[in-house]
């Protein structure tokens, strides 16, 4: 059967022939054997829902194979014998224009290229998934092969609930991922509920079909990595040969290298993986490969006095490059940690001490000795970074529940108050007050034609939007305009696209609104060949509710609210988004933190422009406005900017408080 034809077929009519694992992927760790003898029958019995009863007898057996050798059901029988990548839009079969770009996503997702484990549909975080098996995909694809515009598809945590009727202006596909009942968020919730086959992590942009590979935190990094030098070095000071020492090359975090080299830094990124490690260098998003310590520190002295530009990746563990960089007295200017640590018991962060392999060993047959290791790890860690700090590096937790995980392994992360953490999160420092509290953040775009020159056109329109804004712009966001203008224009030199032709970059509302304008017209006239999904990280100014990262700098104590995440989702959704996406969990671990993202297909027509402008501006000032009343100064002046661009939107404002006279009330209490 061609391509298409296996499409529209779905789950296959004939039971296909059994199918091995690919040996040169990435596959995901074993998982905790979490489930009673009975749950196993259980979850054997939901995996056969998708399948006739007369290959009941044969499946069952295999699926219970599967579920002690790798702690999941993933049906890899089932795995399609076509290759995986995001297509042009035209070959997709299918009756709505949006459900086959929605398909193109879901494809790019699952990409080898792009997906860190992709035969067990995981695209990155260890465990940020698309499905939780092949029959899932399979119905789902066919779903939207069938589907028309008045239809909408419901998805939940992976399994393709059904096609419902709905309208024109209605979402084509609705998805959520791991939405708990809030006391059966725990780590071992989502190891007991998945391997039931009931639920699943969609990381952020993994379950909503929006990863765009290693670019798009690239983006955010070379930001952030930008400002973090800025905070650190003085007046004249270039980044040239300073070192930003980090670890993590899998999935999102292989970006780091890379954003190191935009930054014009020297870059040392440990990964204990050697599979993680040879496919970044061999992609091109690494310079070097190391394998030796020692020759790790004497590459990493002549970079820092030779004032180099050039990324390292250690394949090793990072406890050991920061101990023995102490021990070495090599100054790191900046510290910072990408390991994915919101999964820290199944694969996210490996223990010093031990190989990848035996690392993966103890981790399934015996858990309890792991986690030790692991936190064991984290303390040592922590202590290196701290004697670094102590000689001035500048070190910022990157999300990834780092200090999280450390503080509750005992290490010394606390401040003397005993209440907040040593060191600031990157959003608190960095991206909250300097981006998203004006409404800058990641917005991307994928072009469904597979076409390198549509994308080079979208970069030359949104650098020509920028430019103009630029011109009437207010000082406050001047450096942010400015960091992406370069941006985008060098985007295509620095190699950016794995997979899909997808671009990002940091716009505000006014900068997303025009620059999708832009395209829509240029699809309208021809210019460029074929419709655009608009789209966005959940790491955005809206999207996400997580007290630790992305809404770290909220201190009026709503932090751990999320409300914003839900209203974020609903509303895009009645104002114009294809799909619309809601998880629980994220980068910083299930049942940390609530995200939402959408989807928009631009395909030149006036509906597109109309729904866009409504939907670009409610998705990002929602959050602005919940950011100034939490008296975020910034995000106080950003809404007061957007309700004069808007007389139509009225925001409730905060009245602040005369700090002299609130002082005398309260000083003898």
């Amino acid at each position: 059967m061609n391509f298409q034809d296996q499409i529209i077929q779905g789950i296959p009519s004939n039971l296909p022939p059994k199918k091995d694992r690919n040996p040169s992927f990435s596959h995901a760790p074993k998982r905790k054997d979490i489930l009673s003898n009975e749950e196993k029958k259980l979850a054997i019995k939901n995996a056969l829902r998708y399948f006739p009863s007369d290959w009941h007898a044969t499946l069952a057996k295999e699926f219970l194979e599967e579920l002690k050798e790798y702690g999941r059901i993933y049906m890899y029988r089932f795995m399609p014998d076509y290759e995986m990548f995001a297509r042009p839009i035209t070959e997709y079969p299918a009756r709505s224009k949006q459900a086959a770009a929605i398909m193109l996503m879901i494809q790019n997702n699952l990409d080898p290229a792009v997906a860190q484990h992709p035969e067990e549909l995981i695209t990155y975080g260890g465990n940020g998934a698309v499905f939780q098996n092949w029959a899932q995909y399979l119905l789902t694809m066919k779903y939207l092969s069938e589907m028309n515009d008045e239809q909408t598809l419901h998805m939940y945590s992976g399994h393709p609930m059904g096609l419902f009727p709905s309208s024109l202006e209605a979402p084509r596909v609705i998805v959520t991922n791991g939405m708990m009942i809030p006391n059966y968020s725990k780590p071992d919730d989502w190891e007991r509920f998945n391997a039931l086959g009931v639920t699943q992590y969609g990381q952020m942009t993994a379950g909503s079909y929006m990863y765009i590979g290693p670019q798009g935190i690239v983006h955010g990094t070379t930001i952030t990595v930008m400002n973090a030098f800025r905070k650190k070095l003085g007046s004249g000071q270039t980044s040239r040969g300073k070192l930003f020492l980090t670890a993590g090359l899998g999935g999102m975090s292989g970006a780091q290298p890379k954003a190191g080299n935009i930054a014009g830094c020297v870059t040392v990124c440990a990964e204990v993986n050697p599979a993680a490690a040879r496919k970044r260098h061999a992609q091109g998003w690494v310079d070097e490969l190391i394998e030796d310590l020692d020759q790790l520190v004497q590459r990493v002295k002549n970079a820092k006095e030779g004032e180099e530009v050039v990324s390292i990746a250690f394949l090793g563990n990072v406890v050991d490059v920061w101990e023995r960089f102490d021990e070495e007295n090599i100054f790191v200017e900046l510290g910072s940690d990408q390991t994915s640590l919101h999964n820290p018991w199944a694969g996210g962060y490996y223990p010093v001490g031990l190989t990848f392999e035996e690392a993966n060993q103890l981790m399934a047959e015996n858990p309890i000795a792991f986690k030790e290791k692991v936190q064991e790890s984290l303390r040592r860690q922590a202590a290196a970074i701290n004697r670094h700090t102590a000689k001035g590096t500048y070190f910022f937790d990157y999300g990834n529940a780092f200090l999280l995980e450390a503080s509750r392994a005992g290490a010394d992360v606390f401040s003397p108050n005993g209440l907040d953490f040593k060191y600031p999160s990157y959003v608190q420092d960095i991206l909250g007050p300097m981006c998203f509290d004006f409404g800058f953040g990641p917005f991307r775009w994928v072009c469904t034609s597979g076409n390198s020159e549509d994308l080079r056109k979208t970069d030359q329109l949104a650098a020509t939007v920028l430019r103009e804004i630029q011109k009437s712009a207010p000082q406050s966001i001047a450096q942010q305009l400015q960091d992406n203008i370069i941006w985008i224009e060098e985007a295509e030199k620095n190699n950016l696209v794995v997979g899909s032709q997808a671009r990002i970059l940091y716009a505000d509302a006014e900068g997303r609104a025009k620059i999708a304008t832009a395209f829509n017209q240029a699809i309208a006239s021809g210019e460029i060949s074929a419709p655009i999904v608009l789209g966005r990280d959940h790491h955005d100014v809206s999207g996400t509710d997580s007290p630790y990262r992305e809404t770290s700098n909220i201190y009026d104590g709503s932090r751990f609210t999320a409300d914003m995440a839900i209203h974020n989702v609903i509303g895009d959704s009645f104002r114009g988004a294809t799909w619309v996406s809601i998880h629980n969990g994220g980068g910083v671990g299930w049942g940390e933190v609530i995200n939402g993202g959408f989807g928009l297909v631009l395909d030149g027509s006036q509906d597109a422009e109309r729904r866009l402008k409504s939907m670009l501006f409610y998705d990002v000032n929602n959050g602005i406005s919940r950011r100034a009343w939490a008296r975020n100064e910034g995000a106080m002046e950003a809404i007061q900017r957007e309700m004069e661009r808007n007389p139509r939107l009225k925001i409730t404002v905060p009245n602040l408080v005369n700090e002299q006279v609130f002082d005398q009330i309260f000083n003898n209490l």
